[in-house]
């Protein structure tokens, strides 16, 4: 072999491992897994499952605090409620960053609310839930909407005709249309080719960030330049839907009443020219895109996977549907819509909706957060901007706060009597500062939707309930239901 080549090649690896130990050698991480140079602890870890990678880590070996290795990344690993508590809430301003993730960097650039970080991400996630919060109190409330579109939600699946079918477009269409009439003050027919490409691309994309491909490109981010993928796809879907948005944001600006906002874009076109002149604040129409699409995913993609993870599980539970709709009988009845103050006399409806929540375990490994400075925590030194990922698994499977944890049952939140019983351990949702911005939407969709569905209709599964597999599955990030077909029988 030439020399000089072996040359360039003896100098490449004495580079690669001078910028291993330099990436290894700050702080004193906790201890975890012995990486590999270069590629880490890749080898040692399921990217289709990687919570169940990681937790095979902490019950074999290394406790509820450990680190792993994405390529040449350190990654600190939260396992069990006291350890994520103590980071999320206790000392929510120290984990309060977000975790790098370069292929949605890529087409972000540090837009948005989910993946922002700062001033940046406070003044927009403070702007976009003060906004939230004045539109639902509005003259035309959130609440009102989930009203209306639960009714044509109804009538949709009134048309099934008690055919088998599976839910998942019809009930895609209902939250999309939800988060539309919110952001745009519109709502689309379900067959409306517009909102057809809309949903299509949210779901495309929701597919490909959680998939194996793209865990492996944020852990090297090379990839993203030099090899053809998925990713190409989604980052190709997002540039459309952020020239959607920026379209109907200014089409709105010409009929735009600063005294009368009429939803969440013109929320945003009056906070830009009231900051139009102060240079710290992004209050732009890139940052309007991206906070939008991250509503979207927020309130539509996200809940939409929970909703059809519930009406499998109530096909499997048949008991537990019909303890449900005794109690919709008996507090709603059958002609008036379900409104948000049925809840608080629904105990057992709102147990079997958390416990949906818990079980299905949406998010298992959260999104990454990351330090904002260097910090101390049970004993190590995490240097600031270190990756932090939080295991809402072993939260939500604790089987000292729900026993049996992996058996579906309602009772983990009703108390003796029969009354809905909180948890601390219910972080479905995150907690502290990153806590998800589309919580109380998400709360109102799932408890007046399904309450809706079960009201008027009698769920029919097209097999025997005890063969139904209602286990998810787990593609990256998020756990999917199974596809599966039901009749919806009217009552």
């Amino acid at each position: 072999m030439d020399p000089v080549v072996v040359l360039g090649l003896f100098l490449s690896c004495l580079l690669l491992l001078s910028l291993w130990k330099q990436s290894t050698g700050k702080g004193n991480l906790p201890p975890g897994p012995t990486p590999l140079p270069i590629i880490g602890n890749i080898l040692q870890l399921d990217l289709k499952n990687v919570s169940k990678s990681l937790s095979n880590l902490t019950l074999k070996v290394y406790g509820p605090v450990f680190t792993v290795y994405f390529g040449m990344k350190p990654i600190v690993v939260l396992h069990g409620y006291e350890a994520v508590k103590e980071a999320l809430i206790d000392r929510r301003e120290e984990f309060s960053g977000r975790g790098s993730a370069p292929v949605s960097e890529k087409s972000r650039k540090g837009h948005g609310i989910v993946f922002s970080n700062g001033n940046r991400w406070k003044e927009t996630r403070r702007f976009s839930l003060m906004t939230l919060r004045i539109l639902g109190m509005g003259k035309r409330s959130i609440e009102d909407r989930l009203q209306e579109e639960a009714l044509c939600l109804v009538e949709e699946l009134r048309k099934t005709n008690a055919s088998p079918c599976d839910p998942t477009f019809i009930l895609g269409c209902a939250l999309c249309n939800v988060i539309c009439s919110i952001i745009f003050q519109k709502r689309f027919d379900y067959k409306d080719q517009t909102f057809l490409n809309l949903m299509e691309r949210l779901n495309e994309i929701t597919k490909i960030l959680s998939s194996p491909w793209v865990q492996l490109c944020n852990a090297f981010p090379v990839l993203l330049h030099y090899f053809p993928g998925r990713h190409r796809k989604a980052l190709e879907n997002q540039l459309y839907l952020k020239t959607y948005v920026i379209e109907q944001a200014r089409e709105h600006q010409a009929s735009l009443d600063i005294n009368n906002p009429r939803d969440f874009l013109d929320c945003f076109l009056i906070k830009m020219e009231q900051e139009k002149d102060n240079p710290h604040l992004d209050f732009t129409f890139e940052n309007l895109a991206f906070t939008v699409y991250d509503i979207f995913i927020a309130g539509s993609e996200t809940t939409s996977s929970t909703l059809r993870h519930a009406v499998l599980l109530l096909l499997k539970h048949p008991e537990v549907t019909a303890k449900v709709q005794e109690e919709i009988d008996r507090v709603i009845g059958r002609h008036r819509s379900p409104c948000m103050q049925d809840r608080s006399h629904m105990p057992y409806t709102d147990a079997v909706v958390h416990e949906i929540q818990r079980y299905i375990d949406l998010l298992p490994i959260n999104l990454p957060h990351a330090v904002t400075c260097d910090v101390n925590f049970r004993n190590y030194l995490i240097p600031k901007g270190t990756t932090i990922l939080t295991s809402l698994t072993s939260v939500l499977h604790d089987d000292k706060e729900f026993p049996n944890p992996e058996v579906f049952d309602p009772g983990h939140f009703l108390d003796e009597c029969g009354n809905f019983k909180k948890s601390d351990y219910f972080m479905v949702f995150s907690a502290g500062k990153r806590m998800c911005v589309g919580e109380a939407l998400a709360r109102m969709e799932l408890f007046l939707f399904l309450t809706a569905i079960l009201q008027k209709f009698t769920l029919k599964s097209v097999v025997d309930p005890k063969d139904i597999d209602t286990t998810a599955i787990v593609n990256g990030l998020i756990s999917v239901p199974p596809p599966y077909q039901l009749c919806f029988i009217p009552v």
